[in-house]
Order: C-alpha cells, then structure tokens, then sequence
C-alpha cells in the first residue's frame, strides 16, 4: 500500500523507523531534518509533520499503532518493522568463495547499505516532485492575520493557524496535500505575494485568515482561493464570544476545515486545475 507524504514528513517518518523501538527526541528531529544552520519554526513544523504522519497512517495519538509521544522527550514508532534484503546470489562452493575472495562479503554488505541510502534518497525526491498537477491539489495556509490591535491575540492566531493545518490534514483522505510550516507563508503581511507562495509550494489553494474586533466579541474569517487566478472558492465567516479561547480555537479550526475539505474534496473543483506557472 502506497501512502502519500509530503518531503518533510517522509524524512521524518524514515527517521522513526531508523531507530524503530527507540526514543527519538525533537532536538535529535530538529538537527537529522532541518539542520542546525536553518532557522525554521522548528516547533510547529514537526508538530505538523507529525500530524501528517498520523493522518496518512490512520493512526491516533490518544491510542497509537504507529508512532507514540513519550511527554517531554520526543516521538517512538511502536509498530514492528521487518527489514527486507536481497537474498545473496547461490555460490557452489560459499565456504572456498570466502577463502578465495574475502573481500566478496564485505562488497555485498557495502552494496546491499548503497541501494537502501539511493532508494531512501529517491523517495524524497519523488515526493517533492511529484505534487504537481498530476497529483493532489495542494493546498498552503497561511498564518492568521490579527486584526484586532490586541498583540496578545498573536498567540490565539498561531494556535487557530495550527488547528486548522491539523484539521485540514485529518479530512483530507488523500484528496489534497497541505503545507502549513514553509519559511515562505510565515512572510509579513505587507510583503506577502501569493503568486509568489503558489509557485515555491506548487500550490493550487491558498488559505488566508484573519481575527477582527475585540472584547467580548471576536470575528474569524477564512478564504479558501484558488491559484493563479487569485479567485475566492469560498469564505467562512464566524462570530463568537472571545471568552472561552481554547474552544473558541477548537470549533472554529473544525468548522473551517470542515467546509473546505467539502470544497476541496468535490471533483468539480478540481476540472482544469493546473499548477501554478513557475517565473
């Protein structure tokens, strides 16, 4: 069974299974995935790395098959892994081909790692080439914008953003990609470009949302638009009581996603869709 993995997630899952059994912190993530010269939000990126993971797995935290959280140390696949190798080619006499040619054995093993580390390589490679027009739409989000001129809100944004990309992400069912965690959507509002955005992520969708108002009551919008031509497919707008955040963050990242997975899903959307030109 082929289970589809944006490039990110697929090196993180390798990772997991490179040491399968084991506990692999985020640091140790941080430094095997990214690197320890590229500054990233290291934290929301693997947060959703991990729910791509998940997702593409059917697996769930709160009762994992695949890939447990160990509180506070990092991530540990759980499931059993059997290695597959390539049987050795049938030699007449094996004990006189060692005496013969000691150093036959030591070029299997060394060819048998070569072909594992080129496969490995390959797969990335596909996966970031392969989310073109002929696969799933993909689909980028963009933080939510505060509107309200409250900066303690910046936080409520971040987490409604995340909440959103998780979402999105469980419905999806393979009908769609989406990259939440790009170094190029976390760009200031006044120097966005989603030209720009669609063509670096070969991205057909863009979502943009904002939170406006303030005090008691709060206004959360979000526009799903569909690239290049910059056309609204669909807006949801929410208004609610800004008391209670954490469920505020909740139902609204479900409503959302609920409705554009909808869209997204539906077969009439995707009718001469086509990636975004690149410049």
């Amino acid at each position: 069974m082929l289970i589809r993995l944006q490039a990110q997630p697929a090196m993180v899952l390798s990772h997991l299974l490179a040491y399968a059994g084991e506990i692999v912190s985020r640091e140790e993530l941080h430094h095997a995935i990214w690197g320890d010269d590229t500054f990233v939000d290291f934290e929301r990126g693997l947060n959703v790395c991990i729910a791509q993971i998940r997702s593409a797995l059917s697996d769930e935290s709160t009762s994992p098959r695949f890939i447990r959280t160990v509180p506070r140390r990092g991530y540990q696949f759980i499931h059993p892994v059997e290695p597959i190798s390539a049987p050795a080619p049938p030699e007449p006499d094996s004990d006189a081909a060692r005496r013969e040619f000691p150093w036959r054995t030591s070029l299997v093993s060394l060819g048998s790692v070569a072909l594992v580390v080129l496969l490995i390589v390959g797969f990335v490679q596909w996966r970031r080439n392969s989310q073109g027009p002929s696969g799933p739409a993909v689909v980028a989000v963009v933080p939510f914008d505060n509107e309200t001129g409250d900066a303690s809100v910046n936080r409520f944004c971040s987490a409604l953003t995340d909440n959103v990309i998780e979402q999105l992400t469980s419905a999806s069912q393979n009908h769609y990609l989406v990259i939440g965690n790009a170094a190029i959507l976390r760009v200031p509002k006044e120097r966005r470009d989603l030209v720009q955005i669609a063509t670096s992520l070969h991205a057909q969708f863009v979502i943009l949302g904002e939170v406006q108002g303030g005090g008691a009551q709060t206004r959360i919008l979000a526009h799903l638009i569909r690239m290049p031509e910059q056309s609204h497919v669909w807006v949801v707008r929410l208004e609610q009581p800004f008391d209670d955040l954490f469920t505020l963050e909740s139902t609204a990242a479900r409503d959302i996603a609920s409705e554009f997975s909808t869209k997204l899903a539906d077969p009439a959307l995707s009718t001469g869709l086509h990636a975004p030109a690149s410049y």
